[in-house]
């Protein structure tokens, strides 16, 4: 007998640096609002960010959402692979530029190591064009394994990262109250 998966709170990272940026963010968002399975819960700013690697791309937008499901995390893993293909990803895009990246970043306090996902990111305290924009809707979540809040992880990156994580108020991911009611 499969067990129930009881909904709960899911921060995503979002960013893209090909094509029409903004769209692809939207795109994402309304692809969570569509779908039976997830509820979008809170969207945070937009920033526009430099590229954080090696080589040289086209600055990212990034941004957040807080969203709930009952979907298994590896389920919601390929939900947001295929939203990403169907965007142009390429499967090796690893590291390269793209229209759509989504990350799991957290999930509640759960810990998952898969060898397709980790949760919490990996890298997640290290990057300030995740932090910031993550401390817009949660930051008082705290980071298991680490024992500090995202706004705290922020504070602290800011203090010794050199890189460009600007702020877009011109740009608005989701102006509008909205979500739908999921019963647990």
């Amino acid at each position: 007998m499969a067990h129930k998966v009881t909904a709960r709170q899911i921060w995503l990272g979002l960013g893209g640096n090909q094509g029409d940026r903004l769209d692809h963010l939207h795109q994402a968002v309304s692809f969570v609002r569509s779908h039976p399975q997830m509820e979008l819960l809170r969207c945070s700013r937009v920033y526009e960010t430099e590229y954080v690697g090696p080589g040289t791309q086209d600055s990212y937008l990034n941004a957040c959402v807080e969203i709930r499901t009952r979907l298994e995390l590896l389920e919601l893993l390929e939900e947001f692979q295929g939203l990403e293909k169907s965007l142009g990803r390429a499967p090796d895009g690893h590291m390269k530029p793209r229209p759509l990246d989504v990350d799991i970043l957290l999930a509640a306090q759960e810990e998952m190591v898969h060898e397709r996902l980790v949760v919490p990111h990996p890298r997640l305290h290290e990057r300030l064009f995740v932090l910031e924009p993550l401390s817009d809707i949660a930051p008082g979540e705290k980071i298991p394994n680490l024992g500090e809040t995202v706004s705290e992880l922020c504070a602290k990156i800011k203090r010794k990262d050199g890189s460009a994580v600007m702020l877009r108020p011109d740009l608005v991911l989701e102006p509008e109250p909205f979500g739908r009611n999921m019963e647990d």
